[in-house]
């Protein structure tokens, strides 16, 4: 039992900004926890935003709120996919070579495509949060959104090749196998079996990690921590779009 919560913990110290004075061994069987785990991350990382929406919706106006809970979800993650994505968009918008495109992501500086990507990622976000605050979208949607989008870092991780055996991805990869995906599914699967009107993420999901898996192998044939932080971000704000079309257009 210790083993899987040292696991928990490396996976809420790496995936977020949340303190947690304690120091967890690094070993094959904590590393292994803490990639199953990382779906429960993102749904502790949802259950925050979605206490603080509850508890501040009706005294705040609803553009302060939506920028609140923005601000709160890049803070507790410390921007950390958000660098992969600026990376990427570096990468992918160079047009060079797919060495080449593995320079630019290692490169510390953000040019112009990351910036710009950025900023197309954060609005979208921000309009598809105020959507969902206005309406009567169920608010626990969020705890749902951020762990499907872990989720998919975690099947991506496992059935595509790293790019190079070195690097983060390669640390998390090396001792695990599709037992731990078996793990970190069923702990999204088994919960959402009991919200019925949160059953459209399942099919979603399913879609945009096929998608992104087979652009990733085709342009760059292999994941590194970069295009994983990129699944994050590109998750959550595919299951924000999802959510808010469902509830517009399809039950609306």
């Amino acid at each position: 039992m210790m083993q899987i919560g040292f696991g928990f913990i490396l996976a809420v110290q790496f995936l977020t900004r949340i303190p947690i004075p304690l120091q967890s061994p690094w070993n094959k069987t904590t590393s292994r926890w803490a990639i199953r785990s990382y779906p429960l991350v993102g749904a502790v990382l949802g259950s925050i935003l979605t206490a603080i929406a509850w508890s501040l919706e009706s005294y705040l106006p609803l553009a302060v709120m939506t920028f609140l809970i923005l601000s709160l979800w890049v803070w507790l993650t410390g921007g950390l996919h958000l660098d992969g994505w600026m990376d990427v968009a570096d990468a992918v918008g160079s047009n060079a070579p797919l060495e080449r495109k593995w320079e630019i992501m290692k490169d510390s500086h953000v040019g112009s495509f990351g910036i710009i990507a950025l900023l197309f990622l954060l609005a979208w976000k921000t309009l598809l949060i105020y959507f969902l605050l206005q309406s009567d979208i169920p608010l626990y949607s969020f705890i749902f959104i951020l762990a499907f989008s872990r989720l998919g870092a975690v099947v991506l991780m496992i059935n595509l090749p790293t790019a190079k055996q070195q690097g983060l991805a390669w640390e998390w990869r090396k001792n695990i196998n599709q037992k731990d995906c078996l793990f970190a599914i069923i702990s999204v699967i088994f919960p959402l079996c009991f919200l019925p009107a949160l059953l459209y993420l399942l099919p979603g999901y399913i879609v945009f990690i096929g998608l992104f898996g087979a652009w990733v192998k085709n342009l760059f044939k292999g994941t590194n921590g970069d295009l994983l932080g990129t699944a994050i971000e590109g998750g959550e704000l595919w299951g924000l779009a999802m959510t808010w079309i469902y509830f517009s257009f399809v039950t609306g």
